[in-house]
């Protein structure tokens, strides 16, 4: 389908778009279902665990549970389990998808968002509207929307180079799915009431439109956009130096233009042609989390 265009595109792959969007739906169903179970002031778990921290936890908990659940999937396995659109503009980025499933991805996954909040809103009733869950919104906490962002970009740049170096690591990728939903975990444990923890343009749409609260929606849209983007960067960065390091320390710097002093040392002048040695592909989101 190279070359192809996007109507043709959007013909033959909308059911990964929908897909997607089904994904992302469902952990936000979740999402609102353990919220309102930890957070709502009738609900018995709530009177049974009164510390804040430790249902923050367990919502953390939870919700790491169901990432795994997710990114381990058929459904996952078969989309790439992206359910985000931050992960889909790196995958962009990288060539690994085009422009127009690029765009039938985030619109999958924004419109999965709404439909779960929405749908459990309508099923819920006053449960999920009531203040103490509210959608699900993620807005800035009492530190305002600047130290919001910085989160929202450190975690962002945190979990893709996470992702990124993991996979890659022949003995760790088959866990990469298990450090990620780990992450969650602690992302929502410890930064939430910085950000809500989002670091997911869509999760926040999908919350931020039923509600009909937009507060400071600029950090969530642009944050963890930012963020992946600079964790993909810095994770390039990385696996060039310690592949050049080891062609160096293995003799073989004539193949690469060597950053490191032995290649002119000992190996011949950087401008030697280039023979073998090169890169390792960026991560496919389908090798990264099946």
């Amino acid at each position: 389908m190279a070359g192809a265009p996007p109507l043709a595109i959007w013909r033959r792959n909308w059911p990964d778009y929908a897909l997607e969007g089904l994904l992302l739906g469902c952990f936000l169903v979740t999402a609102c279902l353990v919220v309102a179970l930890l957070q709502h002031p009738g609900s018995p778990v709530r009177n049974a665990l009164p510390d804040g921290t430790v249902r923050r936890a367990v919502i953390g908990a939870a919700m790491g549970l169901t990432a795994l659940l997710i990114l381990t999937s058929r459904i996952g396995k078969r989309t790439g389990a992206h359910i985000n659109p931050a992960v889909t503009l790196v995958f962009l980025w990288q060539g690994k998808t085009t422009p127009a499933d690029a765009a039938g991805y985030i619109a999958g996954q924004t419109a999965g968002a709404v439909l779960g909040v929405s749908a459990t809103a309508l099923a819920l009733g006053g449960v999920v509207r009531h203040p103490s869950v509210n959608y699900v919104v993620t807005v800035p906490g009492a530190d305002g929307p600047l130290v919001a962002w910085l989160v929202e970009f450190a975690l962002s740049a945190g979990m893709i180079l996470t992702v990124l170096s993991v996979s890659s690591a022949p003995r760790l990728a088959r866990f990469t799915a298990h450090f990620a939903a780990l992450l969650v975990f602690l992302y929502i444990s410890l930064a939430a009431p910085y950000s809500g923890m989002s670091i997911n343009p869509a999760r926040t749409l999908g919350s931020a439109i039923p509600a009909n609260v937009f507060t400071a929606l600029w950090v969530y849209l642009t944050a963890p956009v930012a963020g992946f983007f600079a964790g993909a960067a810095l994770h390039r960065v990385l696996a060039r130096c310690a592949h050049e390091r080891a062609c160096c320390m293995g003799g073989k710097c004539v193949s690469c233009r060597c950053v490191f002093t032995c290649h002119k040392k000992a190996f011949g002048p950087e401008s030697a042609p280039r023979t073998g040695g090169a890169n390792p592909r960026p991560m496919d989101s389908r090798e990264a989390l099946s």
